[in-house]
């Protein structure tokens, strides 16, 4: 069996478990060895494995929790997810799934990073400007995330005022 074959057979016993860790974990893999197609094929099956988490975390009434691998795989595709959506200019999209995302998990700090997301893009403020003005990435580096999780002083600003004129 060839590379490709051999890999392929790996993401199909993955995908027929519902692991999106291990094909988080096949990842690397896959972009060395897979053609355009087929790398697209395998991002959009950790999407839909990661859609069918959601909507079972949904119906159970409960929180994902970061430290479960599933649940930590299955937030970070979906963090991707909006992301993609916030960098495609589609910011209502992204801002109605940072929402979602930001009361799904048991994580205070990924909650809490992910309202600044929600306020900066349903302000309509583009990701440029987002990365620019409101992320701290060196401190995102430093926290060792895979969301942004460090933020300026301005965004803390700008979100307690918009909490501030929401209240009133």
């Amino acid at each position: 069996m060839d590379r490709v074959e051999e890999l392929k057979a790996k993401v199909l016993k993955a995908q027929s478990e519902n692991d999106i860790a291990s094909l988080y974990v096949l990842e690397q893999e896959a972009q060395e060895t897979f053609d355009e197609d087929t790398l697209g094929g395998f991002y959009a099956n950790i999407l839909d494995l990661a859609l069918e988490r959601l909507t079972d975390t949904l119906e159970s009434h409960r929180k994902m929790d970061l430290n479960e691998v599933q649940d930590f795989a299955t937030t970070r595709a979906l963090y991707e997810y909006a992301m993609e959506h916030y960098s495609a200019g589609q910011l209502s999209d992204a801002s109605a799934l940072f929402e979602v995302l930001s009361g799904i998990t048991n994580d205070e700090r990924f909650s809490l990073s992910l309202k600044f997301h929600t306020f900066a893009s349903a302000e309509k403020m583009s990701l440029d400007d987002f990365l620019y003005n409101l992320a701290d990435l060196q401190a995102t580096e430093v926290n060792g995330t895979f969301f942004i999780s460090g933020f300026t002083k301005k965004a803390q600003e700008l979100l307690d005022n918009a909490q501030q004129q929401g209240a009133s």
